[in-house]
Protein backbone atom coordinates (compact mmCIF):
# COMPACT_ATOMS: atom_id res chain seq x y z
CA UNK A 1 0.00 0.00 0.00
CA UNK A 2 1.49 3.40 -1.02
CA UNK A 3 0.25 5.97 1.86
CA UNK A 4 0.88 9.10 0.58
CA UNK A 5 2.46 12.36 2.03
CA UNK A 6 2.91 11.72 5.70
CA UNK A 7 2.22 14.30 8.77
CA UNK A 8 1.38 14.84 12.30
CA UNK A 9 -1.41 17.37 13.18
CA UNK A 10 -0.73 18.85 16.79
CA UNK A 11 -3.91 19.87 18.74
CA UNK A 12 -2.00 23.44 19.82
CA UNK A 13 -2.74 25.58 22.65
CA UNK A 14 -1.76 29.06 21.27
CA UNK A 15 -0.90 28.83 17.34
CA UNK A 16 1.94 31.69 17.45
CA UNK A 17 3.59 30.35 20.16
CA UNK A 18 3.41 26.62 18.22
CA UNK A 19 4.83 28.80 14.86
CA UNK A 20 7.57 30.05 16.85
CA UNK A 21 8.54 27.13 18.31
CA UNK A 22 8.96 24.91 15.34
CA UNK A 23 10.47 27.97 13.24
CA UNK A 24 13.13 27.76 15.15
CA UNK A 25 13.47 23.80 15.04
CA UNK A 26 13.87 24.72 11.39
CA UNK A 27 10.48 24.34 10.12
CA UNK A 28 8.75 26.95 7.67
CA UNK A 29 5.14 27.96 6.80
CA UNK A 30 3.98 25.87 3.92
CA UNK A 31 0.65 26.13 3.99
CA UNK A 32 -2.92 27.37 5.95
CA UNK A 33 -3.99 30.47 7.61
CA UNK A 34 -3.21 31.27 11.23
CA UNK A 35 -5.72 33.66 11.34
CA UNK A 36 -8.01 30.59 10.69
CA UNK A 37 -5.75 28.93 13.85
CA UNK A 38 -4.63 26.18 11.61
CA UNK A 39 -0.63 26.14 9.81
CA UNK A 40 1.19 23.51 7.50
CA UNK A 41 5.07 23.91 8.54
CA UNK A 42 7.50 21.93 6.26
CA UNK A 43 11.33 20.91 7.00
CA UNK A 44 12.50 18.53 4.41
CA UNK A 45 10.49 16.19 3.92
CA UNK A 46 8.82 16.58 7.68
CA UNK A 47 5.16 18.22 7.88
CA UNK A 48 3.87 19.65 11.03
CA UNK A 49 0.17 20.19 10.95
CA UNK A 50 -0.66 22.88 13.81
CA UNK A 51 -4.62 23.00 14.44
CA UNK A 52 -5.75 25.19 17.01
CA UNK A 53 -9.02 24.44 18.55
CA UNK A 54 -10.00 22.33 15.72
CA UNK A 55 -9.80 18.35 17.54
CA UNK A 56 -8.45 17.46 21.03
CA UNK A 57 -6.17 14.61 20.42
CA UNK A 58 -3.45 14.92 17.87
CA UNK A 59 -3.57 12.98 14.23
CA UNK A 60 -1.25 10.44 12.27
CA UNK A 61 -1.83 12.11 8.74
CA UNK A 62 -1.46 10.26 5.70
CA UNK A 63 -2.69 11.36 2.06
CA UNK A 64 -2.93 9.20 -0.63
CA UNK A 65 -1.94 10.55 -4.40
CA UNK A 66 0.01 13.28 -2.59
CA UNK A 67 3.93 13.76 -2.13
CA UNK A 68 5.33 15.69 1.01
CA UNK A 69 4.91 19.10 -1.64
CA UNK A 70 1.13 18.91 -1.88
CA UNK A 71 1.87 17.66 -5.42
CA UNK A 72 -0.37 14.93 -7.37
CA UNK A 73 1.35 11.43 -7.72
CA UNK A 74 -0.22 9.32 -9.96
CA UNK A 75 1.14 6.10 -8.04
CA UNK A 76 -1.26 5.65 -4.95
CA UNK A 77 -3.45 3.52 -2.97
CA UNK A 78 -7.03 4.83 -3.14
CA UNK A 79 -8.21 5.75 0.42
CA UNK A 80 -10.92 3.04 -0.37
CA UNK A 81 -8.76 0.34 -1.25
CA UNK A 82 -7.21 0.68 2.15
CA UNK A 83 -10.24 1.01 3.90
CA UNK A 84 -11.16 -2.29 2.23
CA UNK A 85 -7.62 -3.60 3.21
CA UNK A 86 -7.67 -2.77 6.75
CA UNK A 87 -11.20 -3.96 6.94
CA UNK A 88 -10.32 -6.99 5.74
CA UNK A 89 -8.06 -7.07 8.63
CA UNK A 90 -10.39 -6.76 11.22
CA UNK A 91 -9.42 -3.50 12.02
CA UNK A 92 -12.65 -1.13 12.57
CA UNK A 93 -12.85 2.27 11.13
CA UNK A 94 -13.93 4.97 13.12
CA UNK A 95 -15.25 7.35 10.04
CA UNK A 96 -15.59 5.51 6.56
CA UNK A 97 -14.70 6.77 2.78
CA UNK A 98 -18.04 6.14 0.56
CA UNK A 99 -16.60 2.53 -1.54
CA UNK A 100 -19.55 3.42 -4.20
CA UNK A 101 -17.56 7.16 -5.07
CA UNK A 102 -14.04 8.02 -6.63
CA UNK A 103 -11.72 10.75 -5.53
CA UNK A 104 -11.69 12.70 -2.73
CA UNK A 105 -12.47 11.10 0.59
CA UNK A 106 -11.38 10.27 3.83
CA UNK A 107 -11.37 7.77 6.78
CA UNK A 108 -10.35 7.33 10.10
CA UNK A 109 -9.04 4.45 12.10
CA UNK A 110 -7.65 4.43 15.89
CA UNK A 111 -4.77 1.95 16.51
CA UNK A 112 -4.33 -0.21 19.73
CA UNK A 113 -3.02 2.84 21.38
CA UNK A 114 -5.52 4.94 20.96
CA UNK A 115 -3.88 7.24 18.36
CA UNK A 116 -6.22 8.77 15.62
CA UNK A 117 -5.04 8.20 11.86
CA UNK A 118 -6.49 9.96 9.48
CA UNK A 119 -6.19 8.59 5.82
CA UNK A 120 -7.24 12.11 3.49
CA UNK A 121 -6.97 12.26 0.01
CA UNK A 122 -7.53 15.28 -1.74
CA UNK A 123 -7.29 13.99 -5.50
Amino acid sequence: MKLGAFSISLSVKDIHKSKAFYENLGFGVFAGDIEKKYLIMKNGNALVGLFQGMFENNILTFNPGWDENANQINDFTDVRDIQKHLKSKGIRMKNQADENTSGPASAIVIDPDGNTILLDQHV
